[in-house]
Order: C-alpha cells, then structure tokens, then sequence
C-alpha cells in the first residue's frame, strides 16, 4: 500500500491524501491551498495525479483546506462517490459555492493586470456549475457506520469534535490475506468545544496520520477566553470604539454570536450592536440550527429555555452589499463580524480599510492566521499595510484571542494518540507548519511512539 500527501505536509492547508493499493485509490479530502501568494497559485497547477484513476474520496469536514477543490477535481475527471456526513455536505456547498464567486472574482482583477502586461486571460479554478457538479456525487454516512468504499477498503467515521458534521477516518485495507488499519485525525477539537461535542477516540490503527497546527502550544481554559472577550468588548465601548472581528463563517462567526447571546442574557456587556456582515456566516448559522444533534450537552440544555442560541436583541444581519456599506458612516460603538477569518477576502477587508486608522477602534483576531495573508501581517504588527489598492496605517489596538481555535492543542493531540489500545507502528505528523510538527513529533516520541513528518508529494509505503 502506498500512501501520498498531495498538502498540508509541513503546512496546514491543502489537505489531501491519497490511498492506493493494488487496482484501488481512493482520496481523502482535496483541499484549496490558502496563505501567501505563493501558495495560492498552487490551487492553479495541475493536479500531482490523476483524478480519472481515483474510485472515491472521503471528506472529513467543509472547511476549505479540506474541501476547496473538491470541483476542480470533478472538472478534471473525478467521477467518484463523495463521502461525508449530513452537516458537512451542506456546509460544503456553501464554502464552495462562496469560493467559487470568489474565483471569479479574483480572475476579473488578475485580468485587468494581465491585459495591461499584455498576457494571457486567466480563467477561474472553477465556477458555480462545477460546484453543483460535484455535489451530485456527494453521499451522506453516518459516525460509526462501516461504509465499504472499494472492495478492499472499508471506511468508519468518527466525530472529530472540530466543526459541525467533523470526522476522523479509520479505514480497513486488505490486500489479499493482510489486512491494515489507518487512521486519520481530520482536524481534532479542543476538549472544551463551545458548540459541538468532544471528539470521538479511536481505538485502534496500524499507522496513523495526526494534525498537528497547534503541536507547539496549549489553548487557556474556556473561561479565559470569554473573559478575554468580555474585556475586550467593554474597553472597546469606553473608547467609543468599533469592535472589528475578523471571523470564519463556519463554526467560528456561530461561537462567537454564541457567547455574545450569553452576555446580552447575563448583562455582562453593554448595549451594543452586533453586525453579522456575512452572508456565508448567515447561511452557515441556518445550517448550525438544522442539525442541533451535534451540539453538546451544555448547548443543548440552553436551547431548551433559548431555542435560537445565536440570536438576540441588538443582532442585525446585512442582506446585502448597501447594508454592509451603511456600517461605515455609523459612530457609535459597534461590533462588526465580518469575513474571512484571515483577512484575504470577503467585507472584512473593508472595514478594516474604512477603520484601521482610528485608534478608537480595536481589531480582535480569533482564529489562525495563515502566514502571508493579510491578517497574518497585522497581527505581526505591521504598520503600514496596503488594502484593496489602499495604503493605511495601523493605528486601532489589536487584540487576539487564539483559545477560540476549533483546533486541538499539543495535550488535547496527544491524548487522541493515547487513545489507541496498542501504540501505532507509525505516526504520521501533517497539517501543521514545520515549527508545530517538529515540536510534536518531540512529544510524540517521548510518550514511545514512532514519528515521522512526511513532505508533498512524498510516497510512504505501509
């Protein structure tokens, strides 16, 4: 059996893992490449394979480094089943019809530079009919069902606690009389998740394939973060500021309007408005309600007295580009959550532009920050930056809060790889940048365990 990582080795995005023995392949995830310039061009080469070889491809979750090019892959000849839950084939549609406009968008600025350089029109990696394309191949399972996705590979799937529908894979090989047993995390959830349950161990793998964004660091307790959060909306009020919240549609922007519903009921903060300035988010939430059974104990035991946990008095919803616009004349305090959760795309760019300059106003980052993307260099603490062919200095106070990651720490990691009844013959260390990784395997390796950081593109034979 021959094992590939076609992303996110030594690196977090462009998930991608290909299987193949004797006659059979099969994929799992087929993510975008995001961060600096350079790696978003990757998302315009060819494919390192074949998608016509490939039998089917499992998806562990709708983030895009996990699902992004998904449409690419059926417009290049994948004709597989697609295999996710209920919760992560809608949300997948979402994210990649959003991708797809945003294509189409960056191809228009890309071609008013070329036709001005006098090169070749750049079409976009895909549109809106490649995405319903691949969604017809899509089909739902559930956790803890034997799917046989080949003849020789059986997959199950466990609830990796990350996002809603989130799943880590154990996969059943035979090759003649010899059978294999692979796991892979997917992306892991802390131990203390606001929304969704805690993540689902599995017990027993040969060889196992582990994230590891966070190898090198440990999240603060839970409530750390709300009272981070708290001060931060207070302190910004005081000022007479704009709070600006960078955040990812998926999980993130629903957390985050999950505790400020918390905080309006409990009075911890003041009256405010709360803009909810996109539309993916909006749609994603309309996604969250749908499915509460992946909610944990807490969330359930709140909805029953607050049916709508991501509601309340002082939420106003943007429908369209007109309403985001009449954000920026408003002086009063505010807080605005708006995409993406990096700063690379989508209304945020905006207000960060019509508001990075006041000193009033604070920019709170609540997720990762891909290196080279825009968020990235703020939060490094640049102070001139340049913004939709803009200029502007960085004068508002800029805060983070990285406890709000949907992704485990290097403890919560470790414990996932306890978990196994028998240590695994090998650990593989993905999805992180280098620095992460190799600080993981170091932990890996003193609890006696086997390690090893695999390149792109590299072939590991099992």
């Amino acid at each position: 059996m021959e094992v590939k990582l076609f992303g996110a080795a030594k690196e977090v995005t462009g998930s991608c893992y290909s299987i193949a023995t004797g006659n059979e392949k099969i994929l799992i995830d087929c993510g975008m490449f995001q961060g600096s310039k350079d790696n978003s061009r990757l998302n315009y080469e060819d494919f390192a394979f074949n998608p016509r070889q490939y039998d089917a491809l499992i998806l562990t979750h709708a983030h895009l480094d996990h699902s992004g090019r998904i449409p690419q892959l059926v417009k290049n000849g994948f004709r597989g089943r697609i295999y996710c839950t209920d919760a992560t084939r809608e949300l997948a549609y979402i994210i990649l019809m959003d991708s797809a406009n945003i294509a189409k968008q960056d191809s228009e600025n890309e071609n008013k530079r070329r036709a001005k350089e006098g090169l070749p029109v750049r079409k976009p990696i895909y549109n809106d009919i490649d995405v319903r394309a691949a969604m017809k191949l899509f089909k739902v399972i559930e956790y803890g069902e034997d799917i046989k996705i080949t003849k020789n590979i059986t997959a199950r799937f466990y609830d990796a606690g990350h996002i809603l529908g989130a799943a880590s894979i154990q996969l059943d090989v035979r090759e003649g009389s010899k059978t294999t047993l692979l796991a892979f995390s997917g992306d892991i959830g802390q131990s203390e998740a606001v929304l969704v349950k805690n993540t689902e161990p599995i017990k027993d793998a040969d060889y196992t394939f582990i994230e590891s964004t966070y190898g090198d660091r440990l999240h603060p307790p839970i409530e750390d973060r709300k009272t981070e959060f708290l001060r931060i909306i207070n302190e910004t009020y005081k000022r007479g500021g704009k709070l600006m919240i960078p955040s990812f549609a998926v999980e993130r922007a629903q957390e985050i309007l999950y505790y400020l519903n918390q905080f309006k009921q409990e009075k911890l903060m003041p009256d405010i408005d709360v803009y909810l300035d996109s539309p993916m988010a909006q749609k994603a939430t309309e996604v969250f309600t749908k499915y509460p059974n992946y909610f944990n104990d807490q969330v359930r035991k709140v909805m029953k007295k607050d049916k709508d946990v991501f509601d309340f008095p002082g939420l106003k919803i943007t429908q369209n580009v007109e309403q985001s616009k009449a954000i920026n004349p408003i002086t009063k305090p505010i807080i605005i959550i708006a995409g993406n959760g990096m700063c690379s795309a989508g209304r945020i760019k905006h207000h960060i532009r019509n508001n990075i300059e006041n000193p009033k106003n604070t920019l709170l980052f609540v997720g990762y920050q891909a290196e080279g993307t825009l968020g990235y260099w703020i939060k490094k603490r640049e102070k001139l930056i340049r913004l939709l062919g803009t200029q502007v200095q960085v004068n508002s106070k800029l805060e983070a809060i990285d406890g709000f990651s949907a992704h485990a720490d290097y403890e919560e990691l470790l414990e996932w790889l306890k978990n196994f009844t028998r240590k695994p013959k090998k650990v593989f260390i993905c999805h992180g940048e280098l620095e992460q990784s190799e600080a993981f395997l170091k932990r890996v390796e003193k609890e006696g365990m086997k390690a090893y950081i695999p390149s792109r593109g590299e072939a590991l034979k099992l």
